[in-house]
């Protein structure tokens, strides 16, 4: 497989989970919302933390409330991952291989597209209702995905890109509710409490998954152990890694003789991390920590697929184009990959 098609595989993939996860937590926090006290900020900014994007919207909106926050996370053009931006990437990099996907595929996201950029109909619709229909189109895609695309590198490289971008929004939003949203003493236990665990649940998909495999009460740390450590809730971390550990041994083929190389390291030990430990062990040495050592390994592991797979040569600059050579923008021709993936929480 050529790596450009890997490439844009690969990202098609994160773009649309990216989409498809922040529609998701806003559609949530609208609803969270009107448990809160009128004008407060919650539980809104926390969603920037999520995104791993406060700086650039501090800079953007120096005074964000709820508006700014929804406007960022669904149109601001100065966001790269932003829901429109998001998915006119995941288009762009679908036009540029439309060999290799499936007309199925070009037609679902080329429609999502046309919807976000042209109808001014989807844009008069609630707030609600537009993000509920973002988030049917990115599923309608998945779905075209896993039921006409042939399992082959292509399928493996599409996972890959979907894994990574689920183990890192899975991780973020726990991540926020444990480090950002702890609650004062006297509120622990209490309605807001409750609430805040069951959005941040809803937030993941994974509420009615939860309450059927836990016969017990909403408690933070079971909570953390469903979405971490559950072996088959779809959206846990040890459901991602295990999928992205089972793609990456068809990635690489048969095994060749010596010692592991680094990503083939890295991917075992982190599986081995995350399937082997226990809640009570994460919850006595820090979550944060460990959360945070979590998304600095997923940072250097998308830097190892990367350059074992992504990057290619670069071509031999002649004098005449010393000018251009210092624009890193991506030309229509490339891959248009996401400015600030995996940045560590």
């Amino acid at each position: 497989m050529l790596s450009r098609v890997a490439e844009a595989l690969y990202w098609i993939n994160r773009y649309v989970e990216r989409a498809e996860n922040i529609s998701r937590f806003l559609e949530v926090s609208e609803a969270m919302a009107l448990d809160c006290p009128p004008g407060s900020a919650e539980p809104w900014l926390p969603l920037i933390d999520a995104s791993g994007d406060r700086e650039l919207f501090d800079r953007i909106f120096p005074k964000g409330g709820p508006q700014e926050v929804v406007r960022f996370l669904v149109q601001e053009q100065d966001n790269p991952s932003s829901i429109v931006n998001c998915i006119s990437a995941a288009r762009e990099n679908c036009r540029q291989i439309r060999e290799v996907i499936t007309t199925e595929m070009w037609e679902q996201i080329n429609d999502l597209y046309l919807t976000l950029l042209e109808s001014d109909h989807f844009w008069r619709l609630p707030d609600q209702e537009q993000l509920h229909e973002v988030r049917k189109s990115c599923q309608l895609f998945y779905g075209i995905t896993d039921a006409t695309l042939s399992r082959d590198l292509s399928w493996q490289f599409s996972k890959l890109g979907r894994l990574v971008e689920r183990a890192d929004k899975t991780s973020r939003i726990l991540d926020v509710k444990y480090y950002l949203l702890l609650p004062s003493p006297e509120e622990v236990g209490g309605v807001l409490d409750e609430l805040q665990w069951i959005s941040l649940l809803r937030s993941a998909g994974a509420y009615q998954m939860f309450r059927q495999s836990q016969q017990q009460g909403i408690t933070p740390k079971a909570v953390a152990e469903f979405l971490l450590l559950d072996p088959i809730f779809p959206r846990s971390v040890r459901y991602c890694l295990e999928g992205l550990s089972k793609s990456m041994r068809v990635i690489r083929g048969n095994p060749v003789p010596g010692p592991p190389d680094d990503l083939e390291c890295l991917t075992g030990r982190m599986l081995a991390s995350w399937s082997y430990v226990r809640i009570d062990e994460l919850v006595a040495q820090g979550l944060h920590e460990a959360i945070d050592r979590f998304q600095s390994d997923l940072n250097h592991l998308h830097g190892l697929i990367d350059a074992n797979y992504f990057v290619v040569a670069s071509p031999i600059v002649e004098p005449a184009d010393t000018a251009a050579a210092g624009d890193s923008s991506p030309s229509p021709s490339t891959v248009v990959p996401a400015s600030s993936a995996c940045a560590p929480a």
